[in-house]
């Protein structure tokens, strides 16, 4: 199915989540993970999805509008009124949330991402939504030519994420594969984001994974492998922290967020 067209169903992908810093010690990790993909056009506003998932409303697996964009209780309004607001105006097709579920009500979402499509099926924009554990939130608005299959996108760092790293350098994105296309064993999704600062890469991070329908069976196995996933977001950035404290990298203070929300 092309990404731009109106019909599509939710997806789910089973990845690898890592992450290396390279300064000013090498300290590395990957874990598994589970990420939800929701054409949020298709699913229309409120809609519950085939059973499989709750939406706005308690269940073991949940989608709910508010973790995501202001806070309202349609997340793709606010998503289309940012569109609009930075004078995008031809992100008529599919838009795909890429995001992990609430798990027993649930979750944090180290990032997030929105992937806009023309009628056409070529990418209009994607967002990035960035959280950190004190409880902000920031987007980045990627936008030209380089969005598409595998070109790289880059935005200054602006907002505090970890105690570890100044609010400095630019962020280079990379994205691999397209979450509209169709589903098979092979289907992959990889997001790259690594860190650069004025001397060189900082930090490499990614997702990579396989795509399949949202269906009985993906649910299950998904609930079986990592029913807590969710929570063990939260321990593992927390454990990741006294480890590198330990190798004592610098503590920094959190700035005052950014006063935009976007940053295009």
């Amino acid at each position: 199915m092309e990404a731009g067209r109106v019909s599509a169903r939710p997806r789910i992908a089973f990845t690898t989540v890592w992450h290396r810093r390279l300064r000013p010690v090498d300290h590395g990790f990957r874990y598994g993970a589970f990420f939800l993909l929701l054409p949020l056009r298709s699913m229309g506003a409120g809609a519950q999805p085939r059973g499989l998932l709750s939406r706005n409303r308690p269940g073991w697996m949940s989608f709910h509008d508010r973790d995501h964009g202001d806070g309202r209780s349609d997340c793709l309004q606010w998503f289309d009124e940012i569109l609009r607001g930075e004078g995008i105006t031809d992100a008529t097709g599919e838009v795909w949330l890429q995001t992990m579920p609430r798990l027993l009500g649930f979750v944090f979402n180290p990032v997030s991402f929105w992937y806009a499509y023309r009628a056409d099926g070529t990418t209009a924009a994607i967002l990035a939504e960035v959280n950190n554990t004190f409880g902000e939130r920031h987007c980045y608005l990627l936008t030209g030519d380089g969005l598409e299959r595998g070109g790289e996108a880059r935005a200054d760092k602006v907002f505090h994420v970890s105690p570890f790293c100044h609010v400095a350098g630019e962020y280079r994105f990379r994205f691999h594969g397209r979450p509209g296309e169709e589903v098979g064993l092979r289907e992959l999704l990889r997001v790259q984001v690594d860190l650069h600062d004025a001397a060189g890469p900082l930090l490499r991070t990614g997702i990579a994974g396989s795509l399949r329908e949202l269906d009985a069976r993906s649910r299950r196995r998904a609930l079986r492998a990592m029913p807590f996933l969710t929570f063990g977001v939260v321990a593992r950035i927390h454990l990741q922290a006294i480890r590198l404290l330990a190798r004592r990298v610098p503590f920094l203070r959190k700035p005052v967020p950014p006063q935009a929300f976007v940053t295009r």
